[in-house]
C-alpha cells in the first residue's frame, strides 16, 4: 500500500475517477498505484499526480526519485513553470497550509489569491492567530509607476482596480495581529511568495500579466542559494516598504 499516496489524496478530496482523469489513465491503474507499494508510474504519469494533489514527487515515490537527486547550486529548484497559470492552484493550496512560521505575498496586486484560494481571508486569520507571520507587499495604487505599468499590460481590469481588491480583502482582517501590508515600489517586475522554506517566483516579463509570467516553485537547502538571494531581495523590499496601515511595526 502507498500510504503516502493515499493520504495525499485524502487531504486533497481527490477520489481514485478524478485522479485517473486529472493523468489520463484508466481508474483501475489509479488503484494499483494504491494497493501496491512497489509500483512506480512512468515519469509523466508522476508529475501529473503531484500536479493534481500539490504534493512533490519525493513524498509519494521516494525511490523513484532517488536517482535524480540534485547536488549542486540548482537542487533548489523544485519546478519551474512556463506560466503561472499552469502552477495548480493545489500547489498553493498545499504551500500555504503547511507555512506555520511565515507568509511572505510580494505580488504587485495579490489580486488572483482571493480568486484562486477559498476562504483565503480566514485561513491567514487563523495561521496569524498561531504564530505565523503574515506580511502583504503592494504596489501604490496612486504611483507613477502603477500607471506605467498599467500602460504597460494593457490589459480591462486595472492594476490599481486589482490592488484595491486585495487592500479591500485586507481591510476585513487587518486588526489580527501578525497581519501586516507595506507598499513597495521594488518589485514591479518581480515576485516573490514565501511560505516557510518554500518559495514562489515570477519575474514578468514585457507587455504581460501576473499569470503570464514564468515561474519558479524553490525549496531552501543551502546558505546563501538561489532562495536566500531571493529571500533577501523581498526582506529589503519590506524595510523600505511605506506602511498602508498606520506606522511601520517593529521589526
Amino acid at each position: 500500500m502507498n500510504e503516502a499516496l493515499r493520504r495525499a489524496m485524502l487531504r486533497s478530496r481527490v477520489t481514485d475517477r478524478q485522479l485517473a482523469e486529472s493523468c489520463g489513465v484508466d481508474i483501475k491503474t489509479v488503484g494499483r498505484w494504491i494497493t501496491e507499494s512497489g509500483r512506480v508510474p512512468r515519469a509523466r504519469h508522476r508529475w501529473a499526480v503531484c500536479e493534481a494533489l500539490g504534493v512533490d514527487e519525493t513524498t509519494l515515490w521516494p525511490a523513484a526519485t532517488k536517482k535524480a537527486i540534485k547536488i549542486g547550486p540548482d537542487r533548489e529548484v523544485v519546478s519551474v513553470y512556463p506560466y503561472r497559470s499552469s502552477c495548480p492552484a493545489s500547489l498553493w493550496q498545499s504551500l500555504i497550509t503547511r507555512a506555520e512560521r511565515e507568509l511572505t505575498f510580494a505580488g504587485y496586486t495579490n489580486y488572483f489569491l482571493w480568486l484562486e484560494q477559498a476562504l483565503f481571508g480566514a485561513t491567514l486569520r487563523r495561521k496569524a492567530s498561531r504564530g505565523c507571520r503574515v506580511r502583504f507587499l503592494l504596489g501604490d495604487p496612486e504611483s507613477d509607476l502603477t500607471k506605467l505599468r498599467e500602460k504597460d499590460e494593457g490589459v480591462t481590469l486595472t492594476l490599481p482596480t486589482r490592488i484595491q481588491v486585495t487592500l479591500a480583502e485586507l481591510e476585513k482582517i487587518k486588526k489580527q495581529p501578525g497581519i501586516e501590508a507595506r507598499y513597495s515600489s521594488g518589485h514591479a517586475h518581480l515576485s516573490v511568495f514565501r511560505f516557510d522554506d518554500d518559495m514562489i517566483v515570477t519575474p514578468l516579463l514585457t507587455h504581460s500579466v501576473g499569470h503570464d509570467a514564468p515561474t519558479l516553485h524553490l525549496r531552501r537547502y543551502q546558505d546563501d542559494g538561489m532562495f536566500d538571494r531571493f529571500a533577501s531581495h523581498a526582506e529589503e523590499l519590506w524595510k523600505r516598504g511605506a506602511p498602508v496601515w498606520g506606522e511601520v511595526r517593529n521589526e
